[in-house]
C-alpha cells in the first residue's frame, strides 16, 4: 500500500511539473510593437554636432503582464532586417520604451550600411520586443537620414606605406606615426614619387586612408609627384582633416654669436643628423655662454615660415653630471625671442667635435635631441 501511495505522488508531481512547465512556455509570450513614436519619417540628423538622438515606440505586451524586453534594430534603406547591420538594447538595459543613442554611434552604423564620410544616406529602423526568447518583430519600420561628419572612428596605431613612402611597399616594414591626442596622428618622413596610403595595422586586413584635397578618406592611395621632400604629415580623425607641411631645413641656433653653426641632415624614420661639428662656447665677461635652440623652415603650400623648437623651461643649467632627465633634452615649440626657453650645453661639449641628432620618430617618447663628443 505504501508502494502504491508512493507511485501516485510521484505522477501527481509529474503532472503538476509538466503544467508548470506549459505555463512557463506560455509566460515568454509577448506580443510585436504596433506603432514607432519618434524619430518622425525621414528625420534629418547631422551627425557631426555633439548630441544624440531619441527613438521611442509603444510598447508590447507580454502575456503574463510582466516585463518586455526590447532590442533596435538598424537597417540599410534597402533591408528588410533579415540581416540587420546593428542591434543594440533600448535603455536601461532593454527595459525601457526609449532609445538615446549618441551621434557617434549612429556615426558608426551609418558607416556600416555603406554611407560615405561626408555624404548623405537614409536607415531603416524598428524594435524586437521579446522575454528573451520567443522574439517578435515589430511589422513597422521607421526611416531617417542622416548626414556624415569628414572623421572616421580613430584607430589604435598607423603607419605609411606604398611605393612613394619612405619605407618602400611593405606593409610589415611601413614607418609608425605618433599619436599626439585623442583623435589626432603626425610623422615627420620623406615622399617621393609614387603613390601612398595609412593603414591601421601591419598585419591582418587593416583599414586603410589616403588623402584627397586635404581631407582623409578611406580605401585608396595618394599620388606624390615631383621631387622627393621631407614633410610632417598631421591627421585627425575627429573631422578628417589633414595637413601637411615641408621640412625645409633644420639649423641649430647659438644666441652667444647670433649665428646658426650648423644644418641637420635628414638622415630617415623622422630623424636628422649633424656629424663632427665643432662646438666652442663665447667667452663673456661673467663665463662660457652655450645656449642653443633649433629654427625649422617650413613650407606650406607657397608660403614659407619658421618653426623654433626650444626647452619647456624659461633657462636652464648645465646638463652635466650622470643625473640629468631625459626630459630635459625634449623639444617643444617655442617664440623665436633671441635668449628664452633656450637649452645649454653640457661643459664636455666644449670646444669639442660632435655627432648631433634630432629625433621626432614615433619611438621616441617625445620629440628629443642629443650631442655625443667625438
Amino acid at each position: 500500500m505504501k508502494n502504491i501511495y508512493s507511485i501516485l505522488l510521484l505522477v501527481c508531481a509529474v503532472f503538476f511539473v509538466g503544467c508548470d512547465n506549459d505555463d512557463t512556455m506560455n509566460h515568454t509570450n509577448v506580443s510585436a510593437v504596433n506603432a514607432l513614436y519618434s524619430p518622425a519619417d525621414n528625420k534629418f540628423f547631422d551627425l557631426g554636432a555633439q548630441s544624440s538622438a531619441i527613438f521611442e515606440w509603444e510598447g508590447a505586451k507580454a502575456e503574463d503582464n510582466g516585463v518586455v524586453l526590447y532590442d533596435v534594430v538598424f537597417d540599410k534603406e534597402s533591408g528588410d532586417f533579415s540581416k540587420p547591420i546593428y542591434t543594440i538594447p533600448s535603455d536601461g538595459n532593454g527595459f525601457q520604451k526609449t532609445l538615446n543613442i549618441s551621434f557617434t554611434e549612429l556615426n558608426k552604423i551609418a558607416a556600416l550600411a555603406g554611407i560615405e564620410s561626408e555624404s548623405i544616406g537614409k536607415l531603416k529602423w524598428t524594435v524586437y520586443s521579446s522575454k528573451g526568447v520567443n522574439v517578435q518583430k515589430s511589422t513597422v519600420s521607421g526611416i531617417f537620414e542622416v548626414q556624415r561628419p569628414g572623421g572616421f572612428p580613430t584607430p589604435d596605431q598607423l603607419f605609411i606605406t606604398g611605393t612613394g613612402s619612405e619605407n618602400g611597399e611593405s606593409a610589415a616594414d611601413a614607418q609608425a606615426f605618433k599619436k599626439v591626442g585623442a583623435t589626432t596622428f603626425e610623422i615627420y618622413t620623406k615622399l617621393k614619387a609614387g603613390t601612398y596610403k595609412f593603414i591601421s595595422r601591419k598585419n591582418g586586413t587593416p583599414e586603410v586612408f589616403y588623402i584627397n584635397d586635404a581631407k582623409l578618406k578611406q580605401d585608396g592611395a595618394t599620388t606624390y609627384e615631383g621631387e622627393s621632400k621631407v614633410y610632417k604629415i598631421k591627421i585627425d580623425f575627429s573631422d578628417g582633416s589633414t595637413t601637411m607641411t615641408e621640412i625645409k631645413k633644420i639649423e641649430l641656433w647659438f644666441p652667444p654669436l647670433s649665428q646658426y653653426l650648423f644644418e641637420y641632415t635628414y638622415a630617415g624614420g623622422g630623424v636628422w643628423k649633424a656629424a663632427n661639428k665643432a662646438i666652442s662656447f663665447k667667452q663673456e665677461s661673467w663665463g662660457r655662454d652655450e645656449r642653443y635652440k633649433f629654427k625649422f623652415t617650413v613650407v606650406n603650400g607657397a608660403t614659407t615660415t619658421e618653426e623654433w623648437y626650444g626647452s619647456i623651461n624659461g633657462d636652464n643649467s648645465r646638463p652635466d653630471g650622470a643625473n640629468v632627465a631625459a626630459s630635459y633634452w625634449y623639444m617643444v615649440p617655442v617664440t623665436s625671442d633671441f635668449w628664452n626657453n633656450c637649452f645649454k650645453f653640457a661643459s664636455a661639449v666644449d670646444n669639442k667635435n660632435v655627432n648631433a641628432e634630432i629625433n621626432f620618430s614615433a619611438s621616441a617618447p617625445a620629440y628629443t635631441h642629443s650631442f655625443t663628443v667625438l
